[in-house]
């Protein structure tokens, strides 16, 4: 297994983030060091059609109440969702800001994610941490930078942890092997290093190697643990959240976690494969998935 970061390791952390971080990975969830998240973001990102498998989960108090129940580290809230149904729940659950996002409609050449919120609303709501959508690789990728320097600006002088969603993007990424190759999640995960994000949230690598992918990824095979390893050590000093993405069989979801724990990921952020569930259902997952977490 590999070593995993602990808050002793980045010492170079604002005693804001240190606090925070700390309190999301040490009070909460499983509580040694590892993460479990819960992401509600899709009803921008998608629309409502996620919904549509559970009709009960578009209202967010059926994650909220699977969050707490499901003894998680946090949610993710767009700010309005925040501002509209934390009051009650202050406390219970950290809360994690998502400060960007955009609409399905567009295509994926065209990706880039406003900011909606700012750190200060973060703050104002008691948030433990702030995400933010990066599109590697984005004909608006120069735009995107741009904009999230102001966000890490402000998160440094508030003290506000940052979770940068880095999601390999545009025609440019298809050409070389697709947003899911080992060759794009890799660079995706050192570039949320390079630009200063604390922590990353990334999909899991697929294992075949592309033809079209630069060289040496080219003719690169990974095994299961290798493909994530290999990813989670271009983070370096950035913690790593691996993402659930659409759903997919128990079994396989139950295995990806445990693999992504053994290679050295802090946590696991999944969302539709949980609350897309019936409420029994989904938190006797929830639970399979806290018990890898606590044996990581």
């Amino acid at each position: 297994m590999a070593k995993r970061l602990t808050l002793d390791d980045l010492d170079h952390l604002s005693t804001g983030k240190r606090t925070r971080l700390h309190h999301l990975l040490y009070q909460y969830g499983p509580a040694n060091g590892t993460g479990l998240f819960l992401p509600i973001d899709q009803g921008l990102e998608h629309g409502p059609r996620d919904f549509f498998a559970n009709p009960a989960s578009a209202n967010p108090e059926y994650q909220l109440n699977l969050a707490v129940d499901g003894n998680y580290s946090g949610i993710v809230f767009q700010i309005g969702i925040a501002q509209k149904y934390m009051r009650q729940w202050a406390g219970k659950i950290p809360l994690i800001v998502k400060l960007n996002g955009k609409t399905e409609i567009p295509s994926d050449a065209e990706s880039f994610s406003p900011c909606l919120a700012s750190v200060e609303d973060a703050v104002a709501l008691g948030a433990d941490a702030v995400g933010y959508t990066l599109y590697v690789g984005s004909p608006a990728q120069d735009r995107d930078f741009a904009q999230w320097e102001t966000v890490r600006r402000d998160a440094e002088r508030l003290g506000m942890p940052t979770i940068i969603w880095a999601y390999p993007r545009g025609e440019a990424v298809d050409a070389k092997g697709g947003k899911e190759s080992v060759w794009a999640i890799d660079y995706a995960a050192r570039v949320a290093a390079e630009v200063g994000a604390d922590v990353v949230k990334i999909n899991f690598p697929t294992l075949s190697p592309s033809p079209s992918s630069p060289k040496p990824y080219d003719t690169m095979k990974f095994s299961p643990e290798e493909g994530v390893a290999r990813v989670i050590a271009s983070a370096g000093k950035t913690l790593v959240l691996i993402s659930g993405g659409e759903r997919e069989p128990d079994s396989e979801l139950l295995e990806k976690a445990r693999l992504s724990f053994e290679a050295g990921a802090t946590g696991l952020i999944f969302g539709r494969n949980t609350w897309q569930r019936p409420y029994d259902e989904a938190l006797t997952l929830m639970r399979e998935l806290r018990e890898i977490a606590l044996g990581a």
